[in-house]
């Protein structure tokens, strides 16, 4: 039959997921230290669970000897020999001590190691059940507010969902609902603190795990995500199975799937896109409803240059260019989009600028066109070994690339010549504009006075 300490034992072990072993090390703790409070730290005490009775016993050891001289740490032979029929002298034999004999502090030092040591058991007990479920989705009960911060009530500890990783617009009250994707788990001091957002793109990713069977299987993979969140979002997606369409399969019938990921993002619009290897191929899919003419890949500096008809460049760029910039995340790229009407405007330019080099001639700027040096910008930058294209009597390759460089610095300084000659012609229009509303109101400026030879009142400094 168990006894008091031993159901005590169990169903908190129980209740609070505490291992039953570390329950009774902590009281076979608490009963040494309040031992210790009795009988002074000189005292040779061992405590231990009986399974058997469901009791804890300490036991005082004392060494035999012939002649006492302190009684808390010694006993006689003839004591001894009550307790161990075969002790001798210089034995240590243990006594089994009555607990109720500790008194009121020592008890209370017990409860209070108790206390402490059921706490941190507690918190390691529900810091090891979270940190295995970091990159999950958990629900939860809005619990307060505390300085925009959420406090969301998670059953066996709280959780904290930041103000950062907080949608916008989204407003909530205590006692909602609220789900949450579980970004960090932090052993602090005070307990165990489970960090959520709804913000993190893994939080998209993870709601469509939820919803699509594919994904779980390993049918259908999510390549790259990007959010604004409660705005827009795109992933992309690809499918391992030729006869599984991924995006549909992510839509799922009537677009019930990515409508419940949707009604959960409280309306964030979502734009699944198929993934492709090749990037120029990723990127025009990224940037759909748009349709794509051409794209012009940089790879040192991972940049693409993209045209898209006229009418096709809003819907390109979207609203406060947020379709390029979502793009631009999902792929990696930096991307740059243009309408062909600027873009061939832009190359008959740079076509122009490389014919009025000196000694330049058609067949020779054709050549450079031909071979990606689209202005003189452009050859001003080259390497004269990358000219080797050029047939034997046309232009020198050094010669050529140093006249572009010539050229493009020309170009600079008149530019800065033109721009100071247009801040001088500011400053003068605004000028005029200060003369002309001083003769309205009868003042004179502060320039026509100085020049008159007005100076200002100075202050005389009062001698040292």
């Amino acid at each position: 039959m168990l006894s008091e300490i031993s159901r005590v034992i169990d169903q908190v072990a129980r209740d609070k997921g505490i291992d039953r072993a570390i329950l009774i090390t902590t009281l076979e703790e608490a009963l040494q230290s309040a031992a210790r409070k009795k009988l002074g730290p000189k005292a040779d005490i061992e405590v231990r669970y009986n399974e058997e009775s469901g009791e804890v016993e300490v036991f005082q050891f004392k060494e035999v000897v012939e002649k006492i001289t302190d009684p808390d740490l010694e006993i006689t032979l003839e004591e001894g020999r009550e307790l161990d029929p075969e002790c001798e002298i210089g034995d240590s034999l243990g006594v089994l001590m009555d607990t109720r004999t500790f008194g009121r502090i020592a008890a209370q030092s017990a409860k209070q190691v108790i206390i402490q040591k059921m706490k941190d058991a507690e918190r390691d007990a529900v810091y090891h059940n979270f940190v295995d479920r970091k990159g999950e989705i958990i629900n939860g009960i809005v619990q307060r507010m505390e300085r925009g911060d959420i406090i969301v009530n998670l059953g066996s500890t709280e959780g904290l969902l930041p103000s950062r990783e907080q949608v916008p617009r989204e407003n909530y009250h205590r006692g909602d609902r609220v789900r949450a994707y579980i970004l960090d788990v932090l052993l602090e001091g005070r307990g165990p603190q489970v960090i959520l957002s709804r913000t993190h793109p893994n939080f998209l990713m993870n709601l469509f795990k939820m919803e699509v069977p594919e994904i779980g299987e390993g049918i259908v993979s999510i390549m790259a995500t990007a959010r604004e969140p409660g705005v827009r979002s795109k992933i992309a997606v690809a499918s391992s199975d030729s006869d599984i369409d991924a995006v549909g399969a992510c839509v799922g019938m009537k677009g019930s799937r990515v409508q419940n990921v949707v009604h959960e993002l409280r309306g964030e619009k979502i734009d699944i896109v198929p993934w492709h290897a090749d990037a120029a191929k990723f990127v025009c899919n990224a940037l759909a409803p748009a349709q794509i003419s051409r794209v012009i890949i940089d790879e040192e500096n991972h940049s693409m240059e993209v045209i898209v008809p006229d009418e096709f460049l809003s819907v390109a760029i979207g609203k406060k260019g947020q379709n390029v910039r979502l793009a631009s995340k999902l792929t990696g790229w930096r991307l740059d989009v243009k309408d062909e009407k600027s873009y061939n405007r832009t190359m008959q330019e740079g076509y122009a600028s490389l014919l009025e080099l000196p000694g330049m001639s058609v067949s020779v700027a054709d050549a450079l066109y031909e071979k990606g040096f689209f202005s003189v910008d452009e050859l001003a930058q080259a390497n004269p070994g990358d000219l080797d294209f050029l047939r034997s009597g046309e232009l020198d390759p050094a010669d050529l690339v140093a006249a572009a460089a010539k050229a493009v610095q020309n170009r600079e300084a008149e530019e800065a010549r033109e721009a100071e000659a247009a801040e001088a012609g500011e400053a003068g229009e605004e000028a005029e504009a200060g003369a002309e509303e001083a003769d309205k109101t009868g003042e004179e400026p502060e320039e026509a006075v100085a020049q008159a030879g007005e100076a200002p009142p100075v202050e005389d400094k009062p001698n040292a």
